[in-house]
């Protein structure tokens, strides 16, 4: 055998894994650069785990499946490796750990414990084909200077998905699970922006760059956080939280305030600011241009003295229960994640092998595990690339 383990993908998953896996280990890459996602992501900061990290976090067919990587290679864990490679870091809203620095010290950390255990990384490099033989497997390389045959005991699968496909986003790992017998579950894209058509996308193109707090939800699914309003749709954490649970044709619901909060306020307006009209004090509570728009179709009267029940009623139900349906999604050009993927099913969770299939493996954002938004699915890439390199540690030994 020229390797003991091949990792097709040196993204935070495969390098992780790469980092772990003992003998003859080589990365390759297709991108001319590693850890592109890694670089570009948190603003260029790279929010790399959330201190809140659980199974609860995480959308899969079978939500147990997380709950093994999870312990035994937990956010704790990584942000220890962190603190021992003099990365300074802090935290954000929500739990998310953010580097002072740059993203591109986290990549050099990997980099610098793949270099400890004397593994290569190959850019520019593809795979032209890939066959299982007795003992491993045999595998087609595509470099700049033509085509290399090396053969490995282990594949280790960890080329993402969909999401991004400028960067050189695939469903290369997809199509690998398909070619040896592993299910596929649907896939979509995850934490993207919606998009809205006919008269409320007018409507949002006249409030684009208008921010606030909301709560949204779909599917008994709820997010607080803030939203965006676009000139294609809506955005922001919790519209991007809320789309990975989205499915086509459903309404979102917007709560915009707390119901006591907005009854209490236009009791008080009612009694001391009578003459003033609705638009005039909800602007205290809620982006002055957004206000009209919500307001439009509800014709309130000028002057909030004169609210009645019904008028009240209605207001309230548009400010806490606001019924939009959404067009569809900028797609994968803009999402963060994929959502679905390899079948956890055809895996081990503790081992991150195919079950069927001796010396293949899966880890990151193919398998059918997306996490929320705020470091979940790097916390994801950091524990399941950890079991896998793990498992093949022991198999080697």
């Amino acid at each position: 055998m020229d390797y003991d383990t091949v990792v097709i993908g040196a993204g935070a998953a495969g390098l992780m894994c790469a980092a772990q896996a003992p003998g003859r280990c080589l990365v390759i890459e297709h991108a001319k650069t590693i850890g592109e996602k890694i670089r570009i992501s948190g603003g260029g900061r790279c929010n790399f785990t959330n201190i809140y990290a659980s199974p609860d976090n995480y959308i899969s067919q079978n939500p147990h499946f997380v709950k093994s990587a999870l312990a035994r290679y937990t956010q704790w864990d990584f942000i220890d490796w962190v603190s021992r490679s003099g990365i300074a870091y802090h935290e954000k809203t929500l739990g998310q750990l953010f580097c002072d620095g740059s993203a591109k010290e986290i990549i050099a950390m990997l980099r610098q414990a793949i270099e400890t255990a004397n593994a290569k990384i190959w850019v520019s490099t593809s795979v032209k084909d890939l066959t299982q033989i007795e003992n491993g497997f045999r595998v087609l390389l595509q470099r700049p200077e033509g085509t290399l045959s090396v053969s490995t005991k282990n594949i280790v699968v960890a080329c993402g998905g969909k999401p991004i496909p400028k960067m050189g986003a695939t469903d290369f790992g997809l199509r690998l699970a398909n070619q040896f017998g592993l299910n596929v579950t649907e896939t979509y894209a995850g934490l993207v922006p919606f998009t809205f058509a006919g008269k409320q996308l007018e409507d949002f193109k006249a409030i684009s760059g208008v921010a606030t707090t909301a709560k949204l939800s779909s599917n008994g699914q709820s997010f607080k956080e803030a939203i965006l309003f676009t000139h294609r749709g809506m955005s922001g954490p919790a519209s991007l939280q809320i789309s990975s649970y989205w499915t086509p044709g459903e309404e979102v619901t917007v709560n915009l305030l707390d119901i006591e909060t907005l009854n209490l306020r236009i009791m008080e307006a009612k009694v001391e600011e009578g003459r003033k009209s609705p638009n005039t004090v909800l602007t205290r509570l809620l982006p002055a241009r957004l206000v009209p728009r919500l307001l439009a179709d509800l014709y309130l009267p000028e002057r909030i003295a004169d609210m009645t029940a019904l008028n009240i009623s209605a207001l309230t139900n548009r400010l806490t229960n606001w019924k939009l349906t959404p067009a569809g999604t900028e797609g994968y050009r803009t999402a963060e994640v994929m959502v679905g993927g390899v079948d956890t099913n055809s895996l081990s969770s503790k081992t991150m092998q195919a079950n069927k299939v001796n010396g293949l493996y899966f880890i990151g954002e193919c398998v059918d595990i997306t996490g929320w938004l705020g470091g979940y699915n790097f916390q994801w890439a950091w524990s399941s690339g950890w079991v896998a390199g793990q498992s093949i540690r022991e198999s080697l030994i």
